[in-house]
């Protein structure tokens, strides 16, 4: 425990911040459950309350199995979809819409949940996305967030769906963030986000087809991407089909349950990739000892009989080994220890600044 105590000024102290980004590949045959052995896809899991599917890179009864994102899908209320009649799981996917706008878009002045933006200008109104899937991403792939401008989703874009990965993947469309790094927005109640364009056949160039939250981890694709030409979201025209039975989205999004929803736009993706982004804060501090500080140790077995070990002659000068830096509260509370690789004679003829960094 130390007995002298020195301040440290403002000018002693510098604040840095540093980003890790990691690069995530996440390949087709991992996302549409082809990875597991046999016919059922075990490093794909669904519950009983049926309201998300969770992907995992390897089965996920495993201790290895690493969770990657979870999928599921939402109706706003006030959608062409979302009508009187009998339609499977109908409340849950508007709850599912809500929760998620609630959360990532928040409330307007009259407390109505927001609904999802084409172009994230909410205030001009615009086109909503009212028919959506989420890609909700775990947070041990996405760190504190996803790297602006690394998002890539390529979706199988063929007509037809079949048993072979050929028939959905004979042409493509890809998903990207484009010039996000400058062009994203702020006004979400969880940070930034960007406009996802889509390119391809299916689609034409650079057609807006949902919304990537940054630091929520969070993808929200349009249900348009799966509509020709330039289809609006109301899903009124011919879509891919989505599984065995020929239905187009507009049907499987009525009348299918969400994991069977999730399972048919597992099937979809061809690849997913993006980089994600570790924040380090830190701050350093420059510890000065100068000529006349610290030259006297306070640990007990620095005296022998009241003279100093380290003094031959009573006209030595004193000196001490550093091998410790402490910093402590105002209150003298020991809050951080910084140890030195080795010890650093001082005496009154030298000095010494020591760079203790904290990161966090």
């Amino acid at each position: 425990m130390a007995t002298t105590f020195k301040t440290i000024g403002s000018g002693d102290v510098v604040s840095q911040r540093s980003l890790l980004n990691e690069a995530i590949p996440i390949t087709g045959s991992i996302v549409s459950g082809t990875y597991s052995e046999g016919t059922t896809a075990t490093n794909v899991k669904n519950y009983s309350h049926g309201m998300f599917q969770s992907v995992y890179d390897y089965p996920y009864l495993s201790s290895s199995a690493n969770h990657i994102f979870d999928l599921t899908t939402g109706l706003a209320p006030s959608s062409l979809l979302s009508g009187t009649a009998d339609r499977t799981q109908q409340p849950k996917k508007i709850n599912l819409y809500n929760q998620m706008a609630q959360v990532l878009m928040g409330f307007d002045y009259t407390g109505s949940v927001q609904l999802f933006d084409e172009d994230g200008d909410i205030t001009s109104g615009g086109t909503k996305l009212k028919e959506c899937m989420f890609i909700n991403f775990s947070r041990l792939l996405q760190k504190d967030e996803i790297k602006k401008g690394s998002f890539n989703l390529q979706l199988g874009a063929s007509a037809s769906y079949g048993s072979s990965s050929a028939t959905e993947f004979s042409s493509l469309i890809t998903i990207q963030d484009t010039n996000a790094d400058t062009t994203f927005k702020v006004n979400s109640p969880t940070g930034e986000y960007g406009i996802l364009y889509g390119t391809g056949s299916a689609l034409g160039a650079n057609s807006k087809v949902g919304l990537l939250f940054y630091q929520a981890g969070v993808a929200v694709i349009t249900g348009s991407v799966f509509q020709y030409h330039g289809v609006t979201s109301t899903l009124a025209s011919a879509s891919m089909e989505m599984n065995e039975n020929q239905e187009d989205f507009n049907t499987t999004l009525t009348g299918s349950t969400i994991d069977n929803i999730s399972d048919n736009f597992r099937h979809r993706m061809y690849n997913l990739s993006f980089n994600n982004t570790t924040e380090l804060n830190s701050s350093v501090y420059f510890c000065r000892a100068n000529n006349n500080e610290f030259n006297y140790s306070s640990n007990t077995t620095y005296l022998s009989s009241s003279k100093l070990r380290v003094k031959n002659n009573s006209t030595d000068i004193p000196l001490s080994y550093i091998t410790t830096v402490g910093l402590y509260s105002a209150d003298n509370e020991l809050l951080a220890v910084a140890k030195l690789s080795e010890p650093l004679q001082k005496d009154p003829t030298t000095e010494f600044v020591l760079k203790v960094r904290l990161d966090y």
